[in-house]
């Protein structure tokens, strides 16, 4: 196992990308310390497989947009496996689709803050118990493109986590890598709630693979990135959208 004895933190680990981010790693061996908002069913039945298949896992419910939140999570996961070697910064989302024009302050704040300050929050209180390791950062296709109709805000934010990313890198080197994903369409509950299916369909045609990606072909690139395999490389922008975008 790639990841025997390690210590991963997953954020937004209760369903979809986070939860098979969780899966796959405890499969390779990490221990695993799922953090979830309102998913409270996901993670729990994660923790459930985990255990079952000999592996080591909790959940914690929490706002990572909060410093107590933060700390909560990092606290448990030092007191329960004695460290860290491994952050997802896997929280995000867009909330809803809004133009500039209709867009408030507080909905622009309330995108950065789920899918920017939460990764600055989190890297800074995993920082003082990762002395080696990795962190994977979850971007989007969207920090490279822009998104779709009313995504300015979601696609600022992931730009911003690429170019985190990228300083990150160079900041931690060359004890912790620093890497991000950046993910196309998905088949997740992001897209049954803001993309028509009729959308998502023109999208699979477009696709040279022809299809939608599923959660855990990012998951797998995510315990690679995670992993040894990985060993000299850090600052990356890795793009996993099944050829739809080159970059």
């Amino acid at each position: 196992m790639k990841l025997a004895g390690k210590t991963a933190i997953i954020t937004g680990g209760g369903r979809d990308i986070g939860r098979a981010c969780a899966i796959r790693l405890a499969e390779e061996g990490a221990n695993v310390a799922i953090n979830y908002f309102s998913s409270s069913a996901g993670a729990d039945s994660a923790v459930a497989e985990i255990i079952a298949a000999g592996g080591k896992a909790f959940a914690l419910q929490g706002d990572l947009n909060t410093q107590a939140g933060v700390d909560a999570l990092v606290a448990k996961t030092v007191a329960e496996f004695g460290g860290v070697d491994i952050l997802v910064n896997n929280t995000g989302g867009l909330i809803a689709r809004k133009t500039i024009a209709e867009m408030s302050l507080d909905h622009w704040n309330a995108v950065m803050d789920l899918n920017l300050t939460s990764i600055f929050l989190m890297t800074k209180a995993c920082l003082p118990h990762l002395k080696s390791g990795a962190i994977v950062n979850l971007a989007s296709q969207a920090g490279r493109d822009g998104g779709g109709p009313g995504s300015v805000a979601y696609g600022a934010a992931k730009g911003a986590v690429m170019t985190m990313t990228r300083g990150l890198a160079k900041e931690l080197g060359p004890n912790v890598r620093v890497n991000a994903l950046c993910p196309g369409m998905i088949d997740t509950d992001f897209h049954n709630v803001h993309t028509k299916p009729e959308v998502r369909k023109n999208v699979e045609n477009a696709t040279p693979l022809k299809r939608q990606g599923v959660p855990v072909d990012i998951a797998n690139l995510v315990v690679f990135l995670a992993s040894d395999d990985s060993a000299f490389i850090t600052g990356a922008n890795v793009d996993i959208n099944g050829g739809m975008l080159f970059s």
